[in-house]
């Protein structure tokens, strides 16, 4: 189990709060990013948002486009990157 040390944080005046850098890494939280917050009793939880389909899309798209790589090439990437995870799970593959 990790630590759960409580780290204390300021809430400012127009209600903003700065999640401290250790625990955005640990739980993958990156500038931008969407996330739900859920009130239980008299504590708060801060998960990331779940992407919807359309919000996955348009990031996909985005991401293409500055990779500079077309569907075709990342497909063709994948196809690659599953055998050899293949390999490397279950030894060659027989057929």
């Amino acid at each position: 189990m990790q630590d759960v040390k409580p780290i204390i944080a300021e809430i400012k005046s127009r209600g903003q709060l700065t999640i401290p850098k250790k625990i955005r890494e640990r739980s993958h939280l990156e500038e931008g990013q969407a996330v739900s917050i859920i009130s239980v009793g008299d504590s708060v939880i801060v998960t990331p948002r779940r992407l919807t389909l359309d919000e996955a899309r348009v990031r996909i798209g985005r991401m293409l486009k500055e990779s500079g790589l077309s569907a075709e090439e990342v497909l063709k990437g994948l196809k690659e990157e599953r055998e050899t995870v293949y390999k490397e799970t279950y030894g060659k593959k027989s057929r």
